[in-house]
């Protein structure tokens, strides 16, 4: 039994616990037997490379960091910017106390918003908060939430997103609900209190109001196939970080901002 297959096995487990399903139901998002997903998890069946694209499409991730964990961005919120790090490779990204507090009340605007529609689950949010991101930039040329948004296979994911809701949760800021979206896995997060507005800017909750108008009716598919004709996107190596700068060179229907010739 080589370490690769119990290294690999232990981090499809721990995904598939982490997202609260059971063998039996990413048995069926596969495509292959219960048996064989616990054959996997405990290194004693060697995954195909088929089964390798299937099962990081099912986790939001490109092949790499699905393969070895050590190459995905780590990320670290301001308290514990001096923490170590043990990371071989990779990138490093903080995230300042301002970033941190505007992520937060964005996400809790949203939430309140439009968290408790059926088609709102992990993957809408992740292209909501991206579409904000990106269109706020273009439009005023700074930063709103200012994420890092990473390139895989179901289109821009911010990779703070996962530790800065396991903070909220841990603040009763926010609750997880697994759910379901016509027979699909579904990870939903509601508010627990309100946005607070005074940390919000008039021009920013236009901007955040105007991207829900356009896409808080659009299931995870939609907006994903969506993103993917967008030219940061475009312009991005799998799983590399987004660059902002490309926004400027967006066109129809993408584009937000009227430049003169």
């Amino acid at each position: 039994m080589s370490k690769m297959k119990m290294d690999l096995g232990k981090r499809i487990k721990q995904l598939r616990e982490t997202e609260g399903i059971s063998q039996e139901k990413l048995s069926s998002i596969i495509g292959i037997s219960r048996p064989a997903i616990s054959q996997i998890e405990s290194g004693e069946r060697k995954i195909t490379a088929e089964e390798l694209v299937l099962f990081a499409k099912k986790f939001n991730m490109n092949l790499e960091n699905l393969i070895d964990p050590d190459s995905a961005p780590k990320v670290s919120l301001s308290e514990e910017e001096g923490a170590p790090v043990n990371e071989k490779k990779g990138i490093r990204i903080s995230v300042p106390q301002k970033n941190l507090e505007k992520f937060k009340e964005v996400l809790l605007y949203i939430l309140g918003r439009v968290g408790s529609l059926p088609n709102i689950g992990e993957t809408v949010l992740y292209k909501l908060l991206y579409f904000i991101d990106f269109d706020y930039y273009e439009m005023y040329e700074e930063q709103l939430i200012g994420a890092s948004y990473q390139k895989n296979h179901h289109g821009p994911t911010p990779v703070e997103f996962i530790k800065i809701v396991e903070r909220m949760i841990r603040d009763q800021e926010i609750e997880k609900v697994k759910s379901e979206y016509f027979n699909f896995p579904q990870t939903k997060y509601l508010p627990r209190r309100p946005a607070d507005l005074s940390k919000l800017k008039a021009n920013e909750i236009k901007l955040i109001e105007n991207v829900l108008c356009r896409f808080s009716e659009w299931n995870a598919t939609q907006i994903s196939e969506y993103s993917h004709k967008d030219i940061p996107w475009i312009t991005t190596e799998n799983g590399k970080i987004i660059s902002y700068e490309s926004v400027f060179y967006r066109t129809a229907p993408y584009s937000v901002r009227q430049y003169s010739e």
